[in-house]
């Protein structure tokens, strides 16, 4: 456990998490006066640096990867495409945290963020507690893999595992994968185990094939489309949910070409040894036999320590404005909804740092003569 003196655990900015979202709030609360360690700090709850990337699974190459933008004022310029994405994305990650001295504090986990009488926040952690007039939130989505509930999970005798589970093909040599989702995770993993084992593709949706280059006008409408769901309190999609599968990445071409991504809708219900389709709209009645269910299905945002301050609406999301928590000035979401890709993440993060500059201007804890 960290010890962190006591003049430092009273902030203007308290910033939970250190992923693309979070570093890129820190460098903008740097860029608009606020102290490191005194004006704002950065808990992280993982070991080291990398966020979620460190988590990524083995096999999958900087090259494989959904673009990784550079974060500000400091390009991402790997030696290879072939580099292990878990290896070079945290190394990066932590040359931007040592070069421009972020206050970042790990491990530190926010289990509880609070009102206090005197209008500030009480953010509770298993190190101790700090108090800030703001809180900015940048902690993804990779500590909640969803899977969705379907009749019969309880009863299939073979393996189930999340996205965050899989390690490396290697591991199904002889069994048949059933994988679940038709997200870039999705397709990514099926064209991996798909080499070594026999697979089926199964997902709610028909996949939407996109050819051609992902421009900034098509960027522009899937951020648009998460950014309406927000503004309305409805739980957001991802940016890359809306986004379509690009036809032409490598690996999506080499499945195609070898037949793998042959789509099958999601079926009714799992058995004991399988995955089963009852028949209906003409459709007959089918079995397959699977001994692996792999639930490439996605995530949520990970918010449950925000419990406390009753942000959710109706809708079961919570209403934004902007970076903003809609009538909570004080209260960022950075990487949430429409920010929750690495180009969306930075520019909600300088976002926020310039909102909360106006707001708190001056703060006890701000370079005073920024």
């Amino acid at each position: 456990m960290i010890t962190t003196p006591d003049a430092a655990r009273e902030v203007d900015v308290v910033v939970i998490g250190a992923g693309q979202a979070g570093l890129s709030t820190a460098w903008g609360l740097a860029r608009q006066g606020f102290a490191p360690g005194s004006g704002f700090v950065v808990l992280d709850g993982d070991e080291r640096p990398g966020g979620a990337w460190q988590h990524r699974w083995p096999s999958l190459t900087v090259g494989a990867t959904h673009r990784l933008h550079d974060l500000p004022g400091l390009p991402f310029e790997p030696a290879s495409e072939s580099g292990r994405a878990a290896d070079v994305v945290p190394a990066y990650f932590a040359e931007y945290e040592r070069r421009f001295e972020l206050p970042v504090r790990r491990p530190v986990r926010v289990t509880a963020v609070r009102r206090t009488s005197d209008d500030l926040f009480l953010v509770e952690t298993d190190a101790g507690s700090w108090t800030a007039r703001a809180v900015v939130n940048a902690t993804g989505t990779w500590t909640r893999p969803f899977i969705p509930r379907y009749p019969g999970q309880e009863l299939f005798a073979g393996r189930q595992l999340h996205t965050v589970d899989y390690r490396s093909a290697g591991e199904f040599t002889g069994s048949h994968v059933v994988v679940v989702g038709g997200g870039a995770s999705a397709t990514q993993l099926l064209g991996e185990i798909s080499r070594v084992t026999s697979t089926t593709w199964v997902t709610r949706h028909v996949p939407v094939w996109r050819e051609g280059p992902f421009d900034e006008d098509a960027g522009r409408r899937a951020v648009a489309l998460v950014e309406e769901a927000v503004r309305e309190g409805r739980r957001p999609g991802s940016v890359v949910g809306v986004t379509g599968l690009l036809a032409s990445t490598p690996y999506l071409r080499d499945a195609l070409d070898r037949g793998v991504l042959d789509r099958q809708p999601m079926f009714d219900r799992l058995t004991e040894d399988g995955v089963a389709w009852d028949g209906t709209n003409g459709e007959p009645a089918r079995f397959v036999r699977a001994d692996v269910v792999l639930w490439a299905t996605g995530f949520r945002a990970a918010l449950g320590h925000l419990a406390p301050l009753h942000l959710r609406g109706a809708g079961g999301g919570i209403r934004m404005d902007g970076t903003q928590v809609a009538g909570e000035p004080r209260i960022h979401l950075v990487g949430y909804g429409p920010s929750a890709s690495t180009i969306g993440a930075n520019r909600a993060g300088q976002a926020a740092a310039r909102t909360l500059r106006r707001l708190l201007r001056p703060g006890p804890g701000l370079a005073r003569s920024a």
